[in-house]
């Protein structure tokens, strides 16, 4: 029985999966295309997207371990889950009052959901340490994940019903109908970050001011970079960490440019998207209780190895059918792997210096986002195969579960 502090830790994942799914994922690269560039030529709006995708992803890689850093020592890790939360959700309202044609402005506001979106995880994965001992984390992770499956998959559904069939939902038209998803998506994340934000408390008397937490942080972040290298077992997972990792953010990035590669429509590669949110909810959930069963580490090995298997299939594949099968299996191990994985992490470092520990978790998250797009684009130019492409992912996969194998699961001093 999870306790009122486990349950709306969890819960905001439920809440923000909504931008990850309706915004980044669904809606936004499509309406971006089709209606903020729609005089603009679609190379130059692919070009643009990916410079907006890439530019996010480095502030926050940048900023992320400096956050990590100031919150551990001025104690403001709700403060800060706070303002990006509340950016996050102030930006994906904004994005339904952008005219059409005005994409420098989408971009903008795009740019600000992302940073609102990641910073306010540095802090939420952060607080996982103060809630439950290190034997009940891949149960807890992994019930934050399912959530957030659930969550985003039923606001995602929801939405593309009413692009679908707008007249239904009492709105004129799709057009319409996104940019109400996008205020859907603000309220939604609002209205399930309550419970976080009222169950956790900085610490009343904090002996250390903002503006001297962001100095202290500063100077912490660089014994931070000694401590990692002094601490082989944890720089060693986070090597092992960015390879794989690396590997099934572009999966999860690139599916759906892929599958248009292959030549499949639009619609089906949606349906694909909603399967793999639906089947990750309760797969996610009971890969928490196989990961007690066969061992945190055991039980990433085993994604991996469906991520392998399931990539080398997705190079060969020829039909619809196909992608919504690879989809199923994905969404299989897809919320495992990042749930056992935080898990996992949060038993090796030390605990009193969590979130700028976990600030060094997602700045290599957001990396891994540029670099494996990079690789699967490049060899697709080079030898002229989308099937090679995402063939190479295999090599990424590969290098982070044998590194993982040097990994020992013993907590950082």
């Amino acid at each position: 029985m999870k306790n009122r502090k486990e349950i709306s830790w969890a819960l905001y994942d439920w809440a923000n999966s909504a931008f990850a799914t309706t915004i980044m994922a669904g809606f936004f690269p499509i309406f971006f295309k089709k209606y903020w560039s729609l005089e603009s030529d679609v190379t130059e709006s692919t070009f643009h997207l990916g410079l907006a995708n890439g530019f996010a992803g480095l502030i926050i890689a940048i900023m992320a371990p400096i956050l990590g850093a100031i919150a551990d020592k001025g104690g403001h890790k709700m403060k800060f889950l706070m303002f990006f939360t509340y950016l996050g959700i102030l930006a994906s309202l904004s994005l339904s009052l952008v005219s059409q044609g005005l994409w420098p402005f989408a971009i903008i506001i795009y740019i600000l959901g992302n940073i609102g979106f990641s910073g306010a995880n540095i802090f939420y994965d952060s607080l996982i340490v103060w809630i439950c001992d290190s034997d009940k984390r891949d149960q807890l992770s992994s019930l934050g994940f399912s959530l957030g499956y659930l969550g985003g998959g039923l606001l995602f559904a929801l939405n593309v019903a009413m692009t679908l069939y707008p007249q239904t939902f009492f709105l004129t038209d799709s057009t319409q109908a996104v940019k109400v998803s996008f205020v859907m998506v603000g309220v939604w994340w609002a209205i399930f970050s309550l419970p976080l934000m009222f169950e956790f408390k900085d610490p009343e008397k904090i002996k250390v001011s903002t503006l001297d937490s962001i100095r202290l942080g500063i100077r912490e972040i660089m014994e931070t970079l000694g401590h990692i290298k002094a601490q082989k077992n944890i720089a060693l997972f986070l090597i092992g960490y960015w390879f794989y990792i690396d590997a099934v953010d572009t999966i999860i990035r690139m599916a759906v440019d892929y599958g248009m590669a292959l030549g499949f429509e639009s619609n089906s590669l949606i349906i694909a998207l909603l399967i793999t949110q639906f089947v990750g909810f309760p797969a996610t959930l009971l890969y928490g209780y196989l990961g007690n069963k066969i061992g945190t580490k055991n039980g990433i090995y085993l994604a991996i190895l469906v991520y392998i298997t399931g990539t080398i299939a997705a190079s060969r594949m020829e039909s619809v059918m196909e992608f919504y099968i690879l989809a199923g299996i994905i969404g299989l191990v897809q919320g495992g792997i990042q749930a056992l994985s935080r898990s996992y992490y949060s038993r090796i470092i030390p605990s009193d210096k969590s979130a700028e520990f976990f600030g060094f978790y997602n700045m290599l998250g957001k990396f891994a986002v540029v670099i494996g797009p990079f690789l699967m684009g490049g060899v697709a130019k080079l030898t002229g195969n989308p099937r090679y492409s995402i063939l190479s992912l295999v090599i990424l996969l590969v290098a982070g579960g044998l590194i993982l194998t040097q990994v020992k699961e013993k907590r950082a001093l």
